[in-house]
């Protein structure tokens, strides 16, 4: 009999939510789905092609936080599942040695930029107290832009997360004086973009003891309690009081091959005339020991990489973020032009708004001045024509009295006494006659006084009116012109062992010696002058305890010393006598 036909198996998804610092991405994953494939998935999505540094951090089912093996189904690791599905932090696994020479593309210094923000203000990395401040004001660049008073009003950095809750707490000072002093070094980054000041957070933030330093509790063979640090150098052994200066160091190049058994894990370190010598960690957790051996893996082929000739993919890499950067520079300084252009050209509308103002003012002034000038000339001529008519009845008045004195003359001859009454009245209309001729002179002389008023008025008036119609003529030309506004995947260990040296590389790799960075420390004396100068004047204002990584801090800058100096210094004895120190560590003088 024939078999019935099965029913094909329905290809079953998984929800799967990756978590970064600035975003949250969602996917739907096959079964059959390794993490290697998410990992890729991801990286294509955020446009991330540095993806040797990145790795997925996840809670497992017991509650521990683990690394996502790339070879593997992502079902298989133990995931802890949630009602949202698979939870994934996307996040950075291992460090530069060099922020600026490594870091290529914008999206990883934007990636690192955000992580080890985080990290400062979180209290997993300690900062000092003044470059927290330094580094608030490189982040509020990287924000906000340039500093512009008109936007950024007091009380607006208040709200912001800028300063490690550990750090405000020390000091007797309020929200309002914090603010004043990032916005005093906010102003100082003008014309910086983005990525360059995120660069100069993470310059600053590499130096800091805890920098890329992934912590482990171990024990030696006395039962001594320690840290082991991964780092982008080496191993660092470290108390379990001060995470800031190692007691000793293993680099890279001096460890030969590193393994773990269970709960113990060895180190195989290299000697002079080819003689090895081992030391032996104690975890805790045998699990503890897989994700060490991990990262120093990875560590130590990033280590290896930066010391050859870069691949084509890197180069190629490199020359892009040339080019973009060349490219973003032309930009910045084209809009910079067209900003300096704009303000030119208003400040020049200003000015012509400003002068335009004034002349309006003085077309106005001489307006005013005109109408005077015309209403003078009025009153002028109205007081002739008054003295005109004044002048003409006092002539007919004289004439009438002349009329008067003839008839009186006629009638003086009737009789002596008429003519004696007669002579009387004639000498008295003389008299009136007299006092009415030269009443008559003085109306006439000022009448000719009021025309030659009256003509040296007019001839202002045309004076005045010529001016103004020049005055019109002359600004009528003039026109305003205002410029427009432009606007790793690291391979399977096999046997939980790690080859970290072969034996022809032994002696080519031993003298190899950790960069200087002599240039950049030079280069932020500047910074570090600053720093000093903000550290003494906060710390009048200190009210707090210090901590005992603060007490440690505080030592090391009364020292001179640097995470840099010290590894220098610990380096300086053999292998053999820092192997030998480790071992001998008595639990009495870890604590001291």
């Amino acid at each position: 009999m024939m078999a019935p036909f099965r029913r094909k198996k329905s290809n079953k998804e998984f929800p799967v939510k990756v978590c970064t610092y600035d975003s949250e991405l969602e996917f739907h994953l096959e079964h059959r789905a390794t993490g290697g494939f998410l990992f890729d998935l991801i990286c294509r999505t955020i446009g991330l092609r540095e993806t040797w540094y990145f790795g997925l951090r996840y809670v497992d089912k017991k509650g521990y936080k683990s690394w996502l093996k790339m070879d593997k189904k992502v079902l298989d690791q133990h995931i802890n599942l949630s009602n949202e599905g698979c939870v994934f932090m996307f996040m950075a696994k291992f460090f530069p040695e060099n922020v600026a020479e490594e870091l290529v593309q914008e999206v990883t210094q934007h990636m690192f930029f955000l992580q080890i923000k985080e990290a400062i203000l979180s209290m997993e990395v300690y900062c000092p107290p003044e470059a927290s401040v330094l580094l608030a004001s490189y982040a509020v660049q990287a924000k906000y832009g340039d500093y512009d008073e008109a936007v950024c009003k007091p009380g607006m950095l208040i709200s912001e997360n800028l300063l490690p809750q550990r750090v405000i707490d020390q000091y007797q000072m309020t929200p309002q004086m914090w603010e004043e002093r990032i916005k005093t070094w906010y102003a100082d980054h003008r014309g910086m973009s983005r990525d360059e000041a995120e660069m100069e957070y993470l310059k600053i933030a590499q130096d800091l003891d805890m920098f890329g330093v992934n912590y482990f509790p171990i024990t030696n063979k006395k039962n001594t309690e320690v840290y082991v640090g991964v780092t982008a150098l080496g191993l660092n052994i470290y108390t379990k009081e001060n995470k800031l200066t190692p007691m000793t160091t293993f680099p890279w190049n001096e460890i030969r091959n590193i393994s773990f058994d269970g709960k113990k894990f060895f180190v195989k370190t290299n000697e002079e005339k080819g003689n090895s010598v081992a030391t032996t960690f104690y975890s805790e957790k045998a699990r503890t020991n897989k994700e060490l051996l991990d990262l120093c893996v990875g560590n130590h082929e990033l280590y290896m990489k930066r010391r050859k000739p870069d691949t084509m993919e890197i180069q190629q890499m490199k020359a892009q973020a040339k080019e973009e950067k060349h490219r973003r520079h032309i930009e910045r300084n084209k809009l910079a032009r067209e900003k300096q252009l704009r303000e030119e050209a208003e400040q020049e509308r200003a000015n012509m708004e400003k002068r335009l103002m004034q002349l309006q003012e003085d077309m106005a002034a001489a307006n005013e001045m005109l109408r005077r000038s015309e209403e003078a000339a009025e009153l002028l001529a109205e007081k002739n024509r008054v003295a005109e008519e004044e002048a003409l009845l006092l002539s007919h008045k004289a004439l009438e009295v002349e009329q008067e004195i003839s008839r009186m003359r006629m009638t003086a001859r009737k009789t002596e006494e008429e003519k004696i009454y007669l002579e009387r009245k004639t000498q008295e209309a003389e008299l009136l006659t007299a006092r009415m001729i030269e009443e008559s002179r003085k109306r006439a002389m000022e009448a000719d006084k009021l025309k030659n008023e009256l003509i040296h008025a007019r001839v202002a008036e045309k004076e005045a009116k010529e001016k103004l119609l020049n005055f019109l003529s002359r600004t009528s030309t003039e026109s305003i012109f205002i410029t427009p506004s432009s606007s790793p995947e690291t391979p399977a260990l096999e046997n939980n062992t790690y080859d970290l040296l072969a034996d022809g590389d032994m002696d080519q790799l031993s003298l190899e010696i950790e960069k200087e960075r002599v240039e950049y420390l030079t280069k932020s004396k500047q910074v570090q002058n600053q720093l000093k100068e903000l550290r003494s004047e906060i710390e009048q204002l200190k009210i707090g305890e210090s901590s005992p990584l603060d007490a440690i801090s505080a030592q090391q800058m009364r020292l001179g010393e640097t995470k840099y100096s010290t590894l220098k210094k610990l380096k300086s004895g053999s292998t053999k006598a820092r192997v030998a120190f480790f071992e001998e560590l008595e639990p009495e003088e870890s604590l001291a």
